[in-house]
């Protein structure tokens, strides 16, 4: 991919060019939302930001940090190389990769995206991709398309954290209402660490946190958050208002949770009724070691978030550019923990979709027989749309 665009130093939001900072972070959303492409000199490939760049089809380079001050004015950015050049390059694409697996190798397809228009466009390829069963959205990119501050509504006046509900609630029907066929949205709960939570929280102190990866985020936060039942309640009288029967279109994930103790003690103070579905995103080794019992507990489904799991199976910050080399996808000891969550979910007949990057996929597909794979929209896109010149790999249990 080739594209050219006008430097943006700025960080504002400037449609269609180049946005050129240190660091990806919630406080750039509008900006990055805004770029035709992203040059920074820090950061993971599977960093918070840039899986949302993933999801919009926004390509990202790294470049030294000595050389962004110099990035400046029109460039030429070359995914295919991995390069950035001032002025006008206009020599030719390398020719696109061949993959050997289609869609319809991959079972069912949860796509992962960050709003209705990512929804749309998954929809509107030109031969519908029928595998797509459901979307994956998280609550925190939610907020970020609807410029909510969760932290400052959630501690602030009475009424304001049903407030916050109604809002993300009628984000997600506005969701909702682009989905065809039987497609259902899954919506993960608020997992927002303390770092991000700064970055657009204006009200309410957030206390530091030496490791907010490891700190007060996911499930242990909504077990603490006095707010955010009451939040819970709001989305879902709302969703039930506005969308009536087609309400079970909807469903929900607990982020960042360890074991099924956790799971219960979290359905029973949100006031979830027995027959509600909840779905686990097992992202921790002590999840991956929990399947059975989640299962066991009640979870409808689980989401097999990789991108964590990596950085904690092999101690490598997903977000640290200068231990990319030891966040191996594809390590032993992460296949290891895959295959067992794919087993024991399929065991306990619990339906499993395991995220993956594209460039992982042929691999995960052979090595995993899971009932279907998550992907972000653009990387969906990709694979729908490229030349397939092998047969099918997909591997059955």
């Amino acid at each position: 991919m080739i594209i050219r665009g006008t430097c943006n130093h700025a960080g504002e939001p400037a449609r269609g060019s180049v946005l050129v900072v240190e660091s990806l972070d919630h406080g750039f959303y509008d900006a990055i939302i805004a770029s035709s492409a992203v040059i920074c000199s820090s950061g993971g490939r599977t960093g918070h930001m840039e899986s949302l760049c993933r999801s919009r089809g926004i390509p990202v380079l790294r470049v030294d940090r000595a050389e962004l001050d110099g990035i400046t004015g029109q460039v030429t950015v070359r995914t295919d190389r991995q390069s950035v050049t001032l002025g006008d390059a206009g020599s030719a694409a390398l020719p696109a990769r061949p993959f050997t697996i289609t869609p319809a190798d991959l079972g069912s397809i949860c796509v992962v995206i960050a709003g209705a228009a990512d929804v749309r466009t998954t929809n509107a390829l030109p031969h519908r991709v029928q595998q797509v069963t459901s979307f994956f959205v998280r609550e925190e990119f939610i907020c970020l398309s609807a410029g909510l501050s969760p932290l400052d509504l959630l501690r602030s006046a009475p009424g304001r954290a049903e407030e916050y509900g109604a809002a993300i609630a009628e984000e997600l029907c506005t969701i909702a209402a682009e989905l065809v066929g039987g497609q259902r949205l899954v919506m993960r709960l608020l997992d927002l660490r303390s770092d991000d939570a700064a970055q657009i929280t204006s009200d309410v102190d957030v206390g530091p946190e030496p490791n907010p990866d490891l700190g007060q985020h996911g499930a242990r936060w909504l077990l603490a958050e006095p707010g955010y039942p009451r939040a819970f309640q709001a989305i879902r009288t709302r969703v039930q208002e506005r969308l009536g029967p087609d309400a079970a279109q909807l469903s929900f994930a607990v982020p960042f949770i360890n074991d099924q103790d956790e799971y219960q003690q979290l359905r029973l103070r949100l006031a979830m009724p027995a027959a509600m579905p909840l779905s686990v995103f097992v992202e921790t080794p002590a999840a991956v070691h929990s399947v059975a019992a989640f299962c066991a507990a009640g979870a409808s489904e689980l989401f097999v978030g990789t991108k964590d799991l990596v950085q904690f199976y092999l101690a490598a910050d997903r977000s640290n550019h200068l231990v990319a080399s030891s966040y191996q996808t594809r390590h032993p000891a992460v296949m290891a923990a895959l295959r067992d969550v794919v087993t024991s979910a399929r065991r306990a007949l619990t339906p499993v979709h395991v995220f993956a990057l594209l460039a992982d996929m042929d691999h995960y597909v052979r090595q995993l027989p899971a009932d279907g794979f998550m992907m972000c929209t653009a990387e969906l896109q990709h694979l729908a749309q490229s030349p397939h010149p092998g047969p099918p790999q997909r591997r059955t249990a």
